[in-house]
Parts: structure tokens; C-alpha cells; sequence
């Protein structure tokens, strides 16, 4: 990566794609960045950057480099693609990790579980400039998109009816209004809503909070 490339990279601001950190501060915080970069499209993670844009640089990058290196082998399960970049700023020193979006989606904390379990795994994905804890129908999408499984013989029943006769009263939609609603339990009503995404015709959401709400795909 050229300064040039670094300063547009800086000068946008923090993003969907752009994190800074003026300095590695904790293994579990910078796994989260890492995770939700690598369940969503990808970015970056700059180190020597505050959050207002400040050019601090780093201490060592070489420090930097294996802290961020340990994370990803320790605290990431399983563990993202990544390149890190050193590039010299205005006589300092930036680390640059650049997180490759994953065809293994979803990534989480490392829970030395065999298998993922969407009630305790922390998985997160990026939101505009935060990185948020995925809820589990978002966990179930990402698994689905990494398996490339398909929807065989889908049809559109009265759960979905109910769907889509309650998006043209609100503009969105939970699990929890779904199951208001049609009087289903909670697992059916996230089926629900998670097959209509998978088919194109919903959008999900994620609040802050990790909380998922759905719309109309128009």
C-alpha cells in the first residue's frame, strides 16, 4: 500500500470498511473488529490512526504486527484471511491490516466449540462504522451463504402471507412481531423470516444491539 492509498483511506473517515486504532489496546476488542470485517465485505484496521483522524503512528511495528497476528490465531475461530501493510506517514510508522472478506462465514471469538452455537457464539458483523453482534438470524444467513445450500421446492405459505400483510401496515418486521402475530413459536418465526431473505424477498437489518428486523425488497 502506497501513502497516497493510506491518506484517501484516512481522509474517509471511519466506515463500513474502515476502523482506526491509535494503538493495539486488547486481544478481544480487536478480534471483534477483525470478525465483523471478515463477515461482512471486508476492510481495514488502522493502527497509529485516532478515531478524529490524528496521525499518531506506532511505537513498533513490529510490536503491532505480531499482537494483530496473534489475534487472528488465537482469538478468531476459525481464523480470517488477512495482509498487513507498514506503511511510512509523515515521518510515521502506520500499520495497515487489511481483513479479506471470508468465503467461511461466520467467523466468532474463538470458543473451542466443534461446532458453532448461535445461542453463545459471538459473532459480529460491520454496520456503517461499528462492529455489532450478529443476531441469529443473521448467524443462520451467514451460514447458509458459506454452504451455498439452496432453497429446494420453496413455497410461500401463510407465515410468509402474514409476512408480507404486516409490511404493508410498518415498514419493518421481527421475529417477535411475527410471532404476535401468527401465534408461531420463535424458531418458526425466524425460519420464516430467514427463508424470505434467502429467496429475495426481504432485507435484514441489524440494530445495535444485534437485534435483526427485516423489510420489503423492492
Amino acid at each position: 500500500m502506497k501513502p497516497k492509498e493510506l491518506l484517501r483511506l484516512i481522509e474517509a473517515g471511519e466506515n463500513s470498511r474502515i476502523e482506526f486504532k491509535q494503538r493495539f489496546s486488547d486481544f478481544h476488542k480487536i478480534a471483534k473488529e477483525i470478525i465483523a470485517f471478515a463477515n461482512s465485505q471486508g476492510g481495514y484496521v488502522i493502527f497509529g490512526i485516532d478515531d478524529d483522524r490524528s496521525i499518531y503512528g506506532v511505537m513498533s511495528e513490529k510490536s503491532e504486527a505480531e499482537l494483530f497476528e496473534q489475534t487472528v490465531r488465537e482469538y478468531c475461530q476459525p481464523a480470517p484471511n488477512y495482509k498487513l501493510h507498514f506503511v511510512g506517514l509523515f515521518d510515521k510508522e502506520i500499520v495497515v491490516a487489511e481483513i479479506l472478506e471470508s468465503k467461511n462465514k461466520p467467523h466468532r471469538i474463538q470458543d473451542y466449540k466443534l461446532e458453532l452455537d448461535p445461542n453463545t457464539a459471538e459473532v459480529y458483523i460491520r454496520v456503517n462504522d461499528k462492529s455489532i453482534p450478529a443476531g441469529k438470524e443473521m448467524i443462520k444467513i451467514l451460514q447458509a451463504e458459506s454452504s451455498r445450500s439452496e432453497l429446494n421446492k420453496y413455497k410461500i405459505g401463510k407465515d410468509e402471507k402474514l409476512v408480507f400483510d404486516f409490511l404493508q401496515e410498518v415498514e419493518f418486521i421481527t421475529a417477535k412481531d411475527l410471532i404476535a402475530r401468527a401465534n408461531i413459536s420463535s424458531r418458526r418465526a425466524s425460519r420464516t423470516l430467514i427463508k424470505l431473505v434467502r429467496a429475495g424477498l426481504l432485507n435484514i437489518h441489524t440494530k445495535d444491539n444485534g437485534e435483526n428486523y427485516f423489510s420489503s425488497r423492492k
